[in-house]
């Protein structure tokens, strides 16, 4: 229920347009790309989005009420309008968490009242917070991924192939069997590769595994998607998706320690926060999600017992919307 005692809101906001939008140069190599929808004297909140490297996009605003929320999207260093583009120079956990900040005071704002986070951009919130970069007062966190090795292994290394082997075995099929030791390396190499021709295939191939893999009914839009070559690499959102989250991925994260983000959530426990999880999540897993949650039972806990990892599934898409409700309701009422 709200602060009027109505139930939570759950659906989807209408599409809106922004007010605002520009470029920001966070170094001398990157400029991001931002924009602001919404109420421009509303509470401030930014959406970060996922894979690393993904993105933003138009139904990103609708999960905020826009009479409340001052709504702030950009795309990362490399990701969608962002320049130079899919570059992976300077393009670190330290960067990204730097450039939240600079884009802060860029729009002078004294403190983010929101954040809103989705997949494996999950692990940059718990990162940036651990680091004392932001001033936040409420969180909502979709897909948890910690970048621990066995979520890798789980995803990219053959584990998730028990449920999906339609869709591995391409993705398999690619890498010569001398390199199957370590697919994420294999496939960093040919995303990198000097030869366009291998590139594309590599894209392609990455593209296809998230798509196949990333709903608990598989939606054959985004496959047939996957299965353009022009989309898969030639687009701004694959080209940076595979390249950029390779990249993260061979480096692991850049982090210090595999459990680091689990070992330092103390830091973060008086924060307000929401954590939403399909239950049937095969990009990252729901032991990741449970992991934070013991870790952190402070933080509101809701597993979609029919969604698989995707944010547009209806369950998903729900508990986000209700999660921002309930943060607005305590805005509202000064209780956070």
């Amino acid at each position: 229920m709200d602060a009027s005692g109505q139930p939570l809101r759950r659906d989807l906001y209408a599409p809106i347009e922004p007010y605002d939008s520009g470029f920001l140069k966070v170094s001398d190599i990157h400029t991001i790309f931002y924009e602001q929808s919404g109420n421009p004297h509303g509470h401030p909140v930014v959406f970060l989005h996922g894979g690393p490297g993904a993105g933003t996009s138009p139904g990103n605003r609708r999960f905020f009420d826009p009479e409340f929320y001052r709504i702030i999207l950009f795309d990362q260093r490399g990701s969608g309008k962002s320049t130079p583009h899919a570059c992976l120079e300077e393009n670190t956990t330290w960067d990204l968490v730097a450039d939240i900040e600079k884009l802060r005071e860029h729009l002078d704002i004294p403190e983010w009242q929101a954040i809103t986070f989705f997949s494996n951009y999950s692990l940059f919130f718990v990162h940036s917070s651990i680091v004392e970069k932001l001033t936040v007062t409420g969180i909502v966190l979709r897909g948890i991924f910690l970048l621990r090795k066995k979520e890798l292994d789980w995803f990219y290394e053959g584990g998730a192939a028990a449920i999906f082997p339609d869709a591995w075995e391409p993705f398999r099929d690619f890498i010569p069997e001398d390199e199957r030791n370590c697919f994420i390396a294999a496939y960093y190499k040919r995303l990198t590769s000097s030869d366009v021709n291998v590139q594309v295939e590599a894209a392609k191939r990455w593209t296809m595994w998230e798509m196949m893999t990333a709903h608990l009914i598989q939606n054959q839009d985004n496959v047939k998607r996957g299965e353009d070559d022009k989309f898969s690499l030639a687009s701004c959102f694959f080209q940076a998706f595979a390249r950029i989250e390779s990249h993260y991925f061979v480096n692991k994260g850049f982090l210090p320690s595999d459990s680091y983000l689990l070992d330092n959530v103390e830091k973060i426990r008086h924060i307000k926060s929401f954590i939403v999880q399909g239950r049937y999540d095969a990009c990252c897993p729901m032991m990741s999600a449970w992991d934070l949650h013991k870790a952190w039972p402070e933080a509101d806990f809701k597993v979609v017992p029919d969604a698989g990892h995707s944010a547009n599934e209806v369950g998903i898409a729900a508990e986000l919307v209700a999660a921002n409700e309930k943060l607005k309701d305590m805005m509202k009422k000064g209780q956070c």
